[in-house]
């Protein structure tokens, strides 16, 4: 009703203003004709909005009546509702009461509750101390446990133990057994053997005294034996003086001669007689020299023949002759000397204890034994070779005769020109040593 009443109020103030303009309106056109066209315009313009808006005025007004009726029906409804509202109200004054009550019970149960809550704090913090037990006491079976398992391992290897020492304890017992079947045995033995023991003394007493007479006949033949090793001593000296004799009417080395040095002739089965050159002076007494080079005059590029003879004079260069020297080595045992002088006049002196060469058939293979000396031991490389000379090849050598090579013979391996039967003799010794002076010289082992 209100809002009625205001747009009505609304609807005179604007119905005045637009007298008001339009009076206006007619005099300013009144005042300037000219102007009457541009004046309707501008009235059209203007009026046309509040007569668009009276429209609407006038259709709200009854629009409004429509409404008033309906806000009547909605009075009597809110009449209703408002008589609901009132039950409802004393509804909720009572579910407040009991709302109270509830408030109350449950002001109560969370008293209740804190002091549950306080119980659960302390049990909570005992199950932590029984935790923390609980952990230590688990620590502590775990450490039980393998303890457990070490007395376990221990106890089966125990058993274990106890088993094989049953088995050895029972082997034992039979062996024990078996051991008391032979010792009866050996008991029965024994009684068996101390009688014939006692016959054998009795048979030992019968023998003392037959003893005592062939001790009596011992010392006689001892006295006869000495007698007769003194004569055998008395016939072997003589003997010896006999050998030395023959050795000197017949020798086959130099040792006859250890005090006379020199030429001096040998006899050796296969030969005959021949002249060798005894030397005293450069180790001792009783060396044969086989090979010497002191002058340099004498060619050893000879043939075959020549080296198996032998060539060359004693008061200079010689070779004695390979047939005489397997001759003379297939007796005994001999050593071999070499002798070395350097350019320099530094001497170089080594020996082999089982010196010897085989016979033609084996091309005078060469044999040496075992080396003592302080220079390189060069002779080795030589050793089981045949001889070999410009006109018998016996080197191992694919492509050249070493001998017709380096014009000298030698037991050659491979082509080497440093040997004591080189051209200019040489040997090797932390380099190459060229020599003025070589000496070979053989004798026989002692013992």
């Amino acid at each position: 009703m209100g809002r009625i009443k205001f747009n009505r109020v609304l609807f005179l103030m604007v119905l005045q203003i637009f007298l008001v303009a339009t009076t206006t309106g007619d005099e300013t056109c009144e005042s300037d004709r000219k102007m009457e066209e541009q004046c309707r315009l501008h009235n059209y313009k203007t009026v046309k909005p509040l007569l668009d808006y009276f429209r609407q005025v006038r259709n709200e007004i009854e629009q409004s009546e429509t409404k008033e009726k309906q806000i009547s029906e909605l009075n009597s409804d809110l009449m209703e509702k408002y008589h609901e509202i009132v039950r409802i109200h004393e509804t909720f004054v009572k579910e407040a009461a009991l709302l109270n009550e509830y408030k109350n019970k449950v002001i109560k149960g969370e008293n209740d509750l804190q002091l549950c809550q306080i119980k659960v704090d302390k049990s909570e913090s005992e199950i932590n101390s029984l935790k923390e037990q609980l952990t230590d006491k688990s620590t502590n079976l775990e450490n039980c446990q393998v303890q457990l398992k070490s007395v376990n391992s221990s106890l089966i290897e125990k058993d274990e133990n106890i088993k094989r020492f049953s088995e050895i304890i029972k082997n034992k017992t039979e062996h024990q057994k078996t051991l008391e079947l032979e010792l009866e045995k050996s008991k029965s033995i024994l009684v068996k053997h101390e009688k014939d023991i006692q016959l054998c003394r009795s048979e030992i007493n019968k023998l003392n005294t037959t003893s005592e007479n062939i001790r009596e006949e011992q010392k006689k033949i001892q006295l006869k034996l000495k007698e007769s090793e003194t004569k055998l001593i008395d016939k072997v000296k003589q003997n010896q003086l006999c050998q030395s004799e023959l050795d000197k009417l017949s020798p086959t080395t130099c040792i006859p001669f250890g005090e006379d040095p020199g030429v001096h002739q040998l006899n050796v089965s296969g030969i005959g007689l021949f002249n060798v050159l005894c030397d005293s002076q450069l180790a001792g007494p009783g060396w044969i020299v086989i090979q010497q080079r002191v002058g340099g005059d004498e060619s050893f590029d000879r043939d075959w023949a020549t080296y198996r003879k032998g060539f060359g004079s004693f008061e200079s260069d010689f070779f004695l002759g390979l047939e005489k020297i397997h001759r003379i080595t297939s007796l005994q045992r001999f050593e071999l000397y070499i002798h070395l002088v350097a350019q320099n006049g530094r001497t170089y002196n080594f020996r082999y204890d089982d010196f010897k060469i085989s016979d033609e058939d084996n091309g005078y293979a060469l044999s040496l034994g075992k080396f003592n000396g302080t220079i390189r031991d060069g002779m080795r490389y030589s050793e089981n070779m045949k001889f070999s000379t410009f006109d018998h090849d016996n080197d191992k050598d694919n492509y050249a005769n070493c001998a017709a090579w380096f014009e000298s013979g030698w037991w050659y391996k491979y082509s080497s020109p440093c040997h004591l039967n080189a051209l200019n003799p040489c040997w090797w010794h932390n380099g190459k040593i060229v020599l003025k002076e070589v000496k070979m010289l053989i004798r026989p082992m002692k013992g």
